[in-house]
């Protein structure tokens, strides 16, 4: 039986070129949808826009913590690499 295994110890994973950008786009994208989805289906407008932009700010907070945090460490890993 195979099993899913999502990380790869073996492979390093590369930075992307633009984290940043990357991730707020793709949580306005998200937000657009939920405002979208909440007009098609006659919801509370008002409230999916608060909705959808407090999701955005906290997501896109949290995965900027993240990325600059994963920059650290990788600057710290190469600063110590030369041994």
């Amino acid at each position: 039986m195979r099993r899913l295994r999502w990380d790869q110890p073996d492979r390093e994973r590369r930075m992307p070129a633009h984290p940043y950008r990357d991730s707020a786009v793709l949580y306005a994208v998200l937000a657009i949808l939920v405002v979208i989805v909440a007009v098609a289906t006659g919801g509370a407008v008002m409230r999916a826009i608060v909705f959808a932009f407090g999701a955005f700010l906290v997501a896109t907070a949290w995965s900027w913590h993240t990325w600059r945090r994963r920059e650290r460490e990788e600057r710290a890993r190469n600063a110590g690499g030369g041994e």
